[in-house]
């Protein structure tokens, strides 16, 4: 049986434009004491590949099922995913920096997408061929393997040259600007966009208010 490599719904916190830069952005505020990590268990690992369409709720349910059985592999699996993960972050933020990338950072992807590119086939449909991957249910880290080619297809593309971080405070989220004029400056306006012009007007009136009182 295979997985097809389809397009993911959207959800609230998936706004990085591609599957690798919502899987970075399962971490809030890089390396900064306040950090928050999404993914911490296998179990949450599980809950964010449903939400990103990587398993299906049955799909859910047997990894699941396969970690609680198999628990050492599961922490494996787990510290897997947060080295790819680390790695990729690192990675993207060098290029949104304009500075090479680290040669480990390229050495872990490549690692993780030798072994994807292994799980990938090409099969054929009625209205034409499609990339899929075998579908491995004892293999816990699976759902790396879509993350990978993710962050493969994006940095050999030219869609790379979009990639931006937000600017909001104490936000390190990372997403492709797909304005017209490259003017997005906010991983999401409704939450850091209006956070920083809410603190930008609470400036000016306490600005206002000190001039006054002189």
């Amino acid at each position: 049986m295979i997985v097809e490599m389809g397009i993911r719904p959207v959800a609230a916190d998936l706004v990085g434009g591609r599957l690798c830069l919502d899987f970075v952005n399962t971490v809030h505020n890089y390396g900064s004491g306040t950090l928050r990590d999404d993914i911490s268990s296998y179990s949450d690992l599980v809950a964010w590949s449903r939400r990103a369409d990587l398993l299906d709720e049955a799909e859910g349910r047997l990894v699941g099922r396969e970690a609680l059985q198999r628990p050492a592999e599961a922490r494996a699996a787990i510290t897997r995913m947060k080295e790819l993960r680390e790695g990729l972050y690192s990675l993207f933020v060098a290029i949104v920096e304009d500075r090479p990338p680290s040669r480990n950072d390229l050495a872990i992807l490549n690692a993780a997408l030798s072994e994807a590119l292994v799980q990938s086939q090409v099969v054929r449909r009625a209205d034409g061929f499609v990339w899929s991957w075998r579908r491995e249910d004892r293999m816990l880290d699976r759902v790396l393997w879509p993350i990978a080619r993710s962050a493969a297809d994006l940095l050999t593309s030219k869609d790379v040259s979009r990639l931006r971080q937000c600017e909001g405070d104490d936000c390190t989220w990372l997403f492709l600007d797909t304005s017209k004029n490259r003017s997005r400056r906010w991983c999401e306006m409704r939450v850091c966009g209006n956070r920083v012009k809410a603190r930008r007007h609470y400036l000016r009136n306490r600005s206002k208010r000190a001039r006054r009182r002189k």
